[in-house]
């Protein structure tokens, strides 16, 4: 080159600014570049969509060829299907501020963090490249789905309180006691006319109260591929009870016990909601062992339902044992969605049925006829 050819110089001038913006780039540093995450909300429902906006700020407006950044997703997000990735090119140029999006579809149900970003950098040619991570903590809460469910007790017991009713304490219309006079807020169907024309005043009927319907719910934990509908049932259960006005407990055993006593209201279901979200099927222990040592700490006379995706005799004996001691008791399977109940199945149910078990089958994705009273023969 120093000879004088025309090449060699024309060569050396063409790759000189290559080899300044690399020395350059050597020199600038990654940590004034700020990565934020946007969520939209933090709380959703599985099944439902997020779309995620990053913003990456500077404070000085350095020329950047390029940007790689990556936000690295929890294992449950990754897999999951994505519109557009969490992996994007940048060519931010001059600009001081810029940003790009990413959305997942079809969040699966837990709790997903978040943790850092990877930045990277580099000239046109390839020949120097800088990385660096950037921590961005972050939490995203997707509660089961669930379905809205008409829920209806399946028998009648005023001394147990199976009937459910949108007051704690509800009159039963068809047990009248007595009369009393009329009170404000008083139906007009509950007026006694014989009364009110002996007495010469309004009078009503005087009715029996029922007492409060409790619920207690236990959720099997066991490995199975319909985990997630077990799960979405549950959900799907609690919600039915507490919207019904209802009191409702629930009862998990998986890598760690979990009992929520029986109460009411929209704490009670946001509390519940949390814990399903977060619920994984790791329980060593199979669902009759559950009862046979768990059901002896259950003080109240209460409904059982339990809900499972396997029906075995070891279960059904525990469940009818339950149910002789602390109230009736009712067991949903939980099958496919175009899955039959097998031949084993329908003689458990048949042994279930004489041992005084209510079993219910429920198909994933029409939760609805759970309560309509139909029982697998």
């Amino acid at each position: 080159m120093f000879q004088g050819g025309f090449v060699s110089w024309f060569l050396f001038y063409s790759f000189l600014p290559f080899a300044i913006y690399c020395i350059a780039l050597c020199f600038y540093s990654l940590n004034e570049l700020e990565v934020s995450r946007v969520l939209p909300k933090s709380d959703y429902n599985a099944g439902e969509t997020v779309k995620v906006i990053v913003t990456v700020k500077r404070a000085k407006a350095f020329p950047l060829f390029y940007l790689l950044i990556e936000d690295h997703l929890a294992d449950a997000l990754k897999y999951a299907p994505q519109r557009k990735k969490a992996k994007a090119l940048i060519l931010p140029g001059l600009k001081k501020e810029f940003s790009y999006e990413y959305i997942i579809d079809e969040l699966p149900r837990g709790e997903h963090l978040f943790s850092s970003f990877t930045l990277r950098i580099g000239d046109p040619l390839g020949l120097f490249e800088k990385e660096k991570p950037v921590e961005a903590a972050g939490k995203l809460i997707v509660y089961p789905a669930y379905s809205d469910l008409l829920y209806r007790p399946f028998e009648n017991q005023y001394d147990q309180g199976l009937t459910a009713s949108r007051e704690r304490v509800q009159r039963d219309t068809t047990m009248a006691i007595g009369v009393r006079d009329y009170q404000p807020g008083d139906r007009f169907s509950w007026i006694n006319w014989k009364a009110s024309a002996k007495r010469n005043e309004i009078m009503t009927k005087e009715f029996e109260q029922r007492q409060s319907h409790n619920v207690f719910v236990v959720m099997d934990c066991v490995p199975d591929k319909r985990f997630e509908p077990v799960v979405s049932f549950t959900a799907s259960l609690l919600h039915a009870i507490l919207k019904k006005g209802a009191q409702t407990g629930l009862l998990t055993l998986s890598n760690e016990r979990a009992s929520f006593p029986i109460r009411g209201g929209e704490q009670q279901l946001q509390q519940l909601f949390y814990h399903l979200a977060k619920i994984e099927a790791k329980s060593l222990r199979s669902f009759d062992k559950v009862l046979e040592t768990e059901g002896l700490f259950i003080q109240q006379t209460v409904s059982f339902m339990l809900v499972t995706a396997q029906l075995t005799k070891p279960l059904i004996e525990k469940a009818s044992f339950l149910g002789k001691r602390k109230g009736s008791i009712t067991i949903f399977l939980i099958k496919g969605q175009n899955e039959s109940p097998s031949e084993n199945e329908r003689s458990l149910v048949a042994i279930a049925n004489a041992r005084g078990v209510r079993v219910v089958m429920v198909h994933e994705g029409d939760f609805k006829t759970a309560f309509s009273e139909v029982m697998i023969r």
